[in-house]
């Protein structure tokens, strides 16, 4: 028999909804939030607040997509955490209330796993490569940049991670000191097609291990916009294409640089990426031309699969109920956690 999931998203600014039935996708709605543009980053209160009015309407525009009626499904899955605890309290209560509400199972999934399994979506009629344990998986969003050894499902070790700011914090930091909008890492991708990545040499550091840190980077490209800007005030906009290039491909080459230490310790050439700056231009051709240099097996997500959305949290969700991995209604969501 298959195993209907209904799966919810609310860990940050972005509401979405998704129907799998076993391990192909059947709908994915999201609805994003605007209102946070206008300042400069995501406003906790105005996220909760967007979500109670989307989520409604998103669970029902999913099952309606789906071809399912609700009485259909077997579980829900919702995301417990990590991310905004307002935010996740949305979502959490909801998928508590739908789940009693139909006598059937609750499945917690925790956000960052549920970014690397997103690579074991399937879609119909669709061909589509997994992963094959064990794989390493690059985990780079807003708030997280780690080195993950994925063995299965539900066994992920992290053997590298910042120690300071994420990939995705740097570039959407570097951004707005440019004056560009929020979020920072499309436009800086954007506007590095058409700059030279050579302009200008940011500090990278020198992390032991496999951790990452992009604190000095952000340092040293903001005393560049300083010193530059006091002896031409109009440095930013006559060179912002190359500042964006410049930035962008030092994000992409500290990461890299980790991750070529990591297979070469592990042994592992079965590489994914994973998370919001998955759909980085820049940071997917640096894996195309790893995969050509040294013969690594890539796996890189569709880009409606990069950013937060429930497709993910059901493919996790589904793994879990074949373990019977159900979780209480007693528990709260969480706002930090590894994996």
């Amino acid at each position: 028999m298959s195993i209907n999931i209904l799966a919810i998203e609310s860990s940050c600014d972005d509401t979405s909804a998704a129907v799998l039935q076993d391990n192909i996708l059947l709908s994915n709605v999201i609805a994003s939030q605007k209102v946070h543009e206008s300042y400069g980053g995501v406003v906790p209160e105005l996220a909760s607040r967007a979500h109670q009015q989307n989520i409604v309407p998103v669970v029902s525009e999913a099952i309606k997509r789906s071809g399912l009626k609700k009485e259909d499904l077997h579980a829900v899955a919702y995301t417990r955490g990590p991310g905004l605890m307002g935010s996740l309290m949305v979502g959490t209560s909801f998928a508590k209330g739908f789940s009693l509400s139909l006598g059937i199972p609750l499945i917690d999934v925790n956000h960052l796993q549920a970014h690397i399994l997103a690579h074991f979506i399937e879609e119909k009629d669709v061909d589509h490569k997994c992963p094959p344990f064990p794989f390493l998986c690059l985990l780079v969003s807003g708030g997280n940049s780690q080195i993950v050894l994925v063995e299965n499902y539900n066994k992920m070790n992290i053997i590298g991670q910042t120690i300071d700011d994420a990939a995705g914090e740097a570039f959407d930091k570097c951004a707005k000191v440019m004056g560009l909008p929020y979020p920072g890492g499309p436009v800086v991708d954007k506007l590095a097609k058409e700059g030279n990545p050579e302009a200008f040499k940011f500090c990278k550091p020198h992390i032991p291990g496999l951790d990452y840190s992009f604190s000095g980077l952000k340092t040293s490209f903001l005393y560049t916009l300083r010193d530059e800007i006091a002896k031409n005030e109009n440095f930013v906009a006559e060179n912002v294409n190359d500042l964006c290039a410049s930035l962008q491909t030092t994000v992409v080459e500290i990461l890299m640089d980790k991750l070529r230490k990591a297979v070469k310790q592990t042994g592992i050439n079965h590489v994914a990426v994973a998370g919001g700056v998955s759909a980085n231009s820049a940071l997917r051709a640096a894996f195309e031309d790893h995969a050509r240099r040294y013969k690594w097996n890539i796996y890189i997500p569709k880009f409606g699969y990069t950013t937060d959305n429930a497709a993910m949290v059901g493919i996790t969700g589904y793994f879990k109920y074949k373990d019977g991995d159900f979780s209480d209604v007693s528990l709260p969501p969480f706002a930090k956690v590894t994996i």
